[in-house]
């Protein structure tokens, strides 16, 4: 796929990994409409690289699918969906919260099948598109305390073979990133504060293998990419 042809929504937009890959997109040509629940840090970031916003939930259903319209209208339609709006909740089983893991789900799950399905819907119309739904190696193999994380990255997993297998006759692209731990404000949205480590992955790897991954040939398409830090300490 031409770079410069790319109209592309990012969920979760407006910081680590979503930021970034709107970032680079934009550096190289594409048109990019980032999404999050906070408005103030969204209107920032999209005033910062130079991008569409609106203001959505990931699970808030009604406001999904007004920034899909929106897109349409602010970019002329969209080919290309980055679905990465998720968080973290950690704890042992014995310890699990009913209530903070359904709200996990409702975003990370939930949250991610609706963006998939309004997307679909505007793909198939237009007999072409690309879905990059952004998992983790926690979708791969759990650990202790993982139980609600864990939980909603396999079932990313599952719905992007789904996705896959309904798509690809309509010409869609639908892509799996795995990501190991990487360097953003993730930890600290958990209540803690990791000090930078070179050694172990940043943000802009991330976005690095998503465009290389939009830019190969329409012809064929990566299924899955895992990314690991070579030699982390």
């Amino acid at each position: 796929m031409n770079i410069q042809e790319i109209k592309a929504i990012v969920t979760g937009g407006s910081s680590g990994i979503g930021l970034e890959i709107a970032k680079q997109l934009i550096e190289k040509g594409a048109k990019v409409m980032i999404t999050g629940r906070d408005e103030g840090k969204l209107k920032n970031a999209a005033a910062q690289i130079g991008a569409f916003y609106a203001v959505a939930d990931a699970s808030n259903e009604n406001q999904v699918i007004k920034a899909f319209e929106q897109a349409k209208i602010s970019m002329n339609g969209y080919n290309v969906l980055i679905n990465n709006a998720a968080y973290g909740a950690f704890g042992l089983l014995k310890d699990q919260d009913t209530k903070v893991f359904e709200q996990l789900i409702a975003t990370n799950v939930t949250g991610a099948m609706i963006a998939g399905r309004e997307a679909a819907k505007h793909f198939i119309e237009n007999n072409f598109g690309n879905i990059i739904n952004i998992s983790s190696t926690a979708g791969n193999s759990g650990f202790s305390g993982g139980t609600a994380y864990v939980a909603s990255k396999f079932a990313l997993k599952g719905m992007t073979e789904c996705w896959r297998a309904e798509l690809r006759k309509s010409n869609i692209r639908v892509m799996l990133v795995n990501p190991s731990e990487v360097q953003t404000p993730f930890y600290k949205a958990l209540g803690g504060e990791r000090p930078h480590n070179d050694t172990k992955l940043e943000a802009t790897e991330i976005a690095h293998l998503v465009i290389a991954m939009l830019t190969m040939r329409n012809v064929g398409f990566i299924t899955e990419a895992t990314v690991f830090a070579t030699n982390p300490n």
